[in-house]
């Protein structure tokens, strides 16, 4: 389950890494482009990359209690 979850969480923001590199380099929002300037699932593509973000924090302290094992 929670290796799910963090697949799911990694492969968001991935996509809104994606989404931030192309507006820095061509200013293409495109989930705007997608889904509408602020549309209800624009928006819920924003909130779900931004949890997924939150999440992943957790991953660093994960991460480092793996190492001392």
């Amino acid at each position: 389950m929670s290796k799910g979850i963090d697949y799911s969480a990694l492969a968001l923001v991935i996509i809104g890494a994606v989404n931030w590199g192309l507006i820095g380099i061509f200013k293409l929002d495109l989930v705007n482009l997608l889904f509408g300037n602020m549309s209800w699932i624009s928006r819920l593509v924003y909130i779900l990359v931004g949890i997924s973000g939150l999440y992943l924090l957790s991953l660093f302290g994960r991460v480092k209690a793996m190492g001392e094992e």
